[in-house]
């Protein structure tokens, strides 16, 4: 295992890209270590190991962008259980980390449609982006457990949330609301409604909100 390890550092040290790096730092995504690989060279690297639980473990418990990204990869979905989904919910650093284990681990889990239900109904905010997140790569790569999930009770959710403090709650909120709009005229025409109030606000950021989701159910419809 320790080979293998040394040989992914290898790897990432040879692909490295400073200038990515240091703008992702400008950005606010902080890490212990980041070599600031790109996601398709990510995906390129981990062809070159084998799908194994253990290493996927002792990847993600590391402080390092691409071993964490690495480990969403690498982990085979048939061991991934409730209770792993629910450790590393807890352990998502940042949005990028939450966007990549969203695509590449949570969405492909049998029981992602709990999942959603289970973390979009937490009281922690974090949470309750990731199972945002999470509905709304079930939306787009048209997964059938959507239709387990009860889309009407999401929204109001999201819609309530889109007035959160934190701008990654509001973000992901608001992505996901805007796959469901897309998915049916009637989803985008009570998302709307529900949140009318928000175009003639004094509050700018509501106001780019329901201009954004406007934009969207007009121009890309379901």
């Amino acid at each position: 295992m320790d080979e293998v390890l040394q040989r992914i550092r290898g790897d990432l040290r040879r692909s490295m890209n400073g200038v990515a790096s240091k703008s992702m730092r400008e950005k606010g995504l902080d890490y212990k270590l980041n070599f600031g690989v790109e996601i398709p060279r990510l995906r390129q690297l981990s062809k070159r190991y084998p799908a194994d639980m253990d290493l996927a473990e002792r990847l993600w418990k590391l402080e390092t962008r691409e071993l964490k990204i690495l480990a969403s990869m690498l982990y085979p979905v048939d061991a991934f259980d409730m209770e792993k989904a629910r450790q590393w919910v807890n352990e998502i650093p940042n949005q990028e980390i939450r966007e990549q284990v969203c695509m590449n681990l949570f969405q492909r889990l049998e029981f992602a449609d709990k999942l959603v239900e289970e973390w979009t109904g937490s009281d922690n905010g974090e949470v309750r982006a990731t199972g945002y997140w999470l509905f709304a790569r079930l939306l787009i790569i048209r997964s059938e457990l959507v239709n387990q999930i009860d889309p009407y009770a999401i929204m109001e959710k999201m819609v309530a949330d889109l007035e959160s403090g934190s701008y990654f709650l509001r973000l992901s909120a608001q992505r996901a609301l805007t796959f469901l709009g897309r998915s049916s005229a009637t989803f985008s025409q009570k998302i709307l409604a529900a949140i009318q109030d928000f175009n003639s606000s004094d509050d700018i950021v509501k106001n780019e909100i329901f201009e954004s989701l406007n934009f969207e159910f007009t121009n890309f419809p379901g």
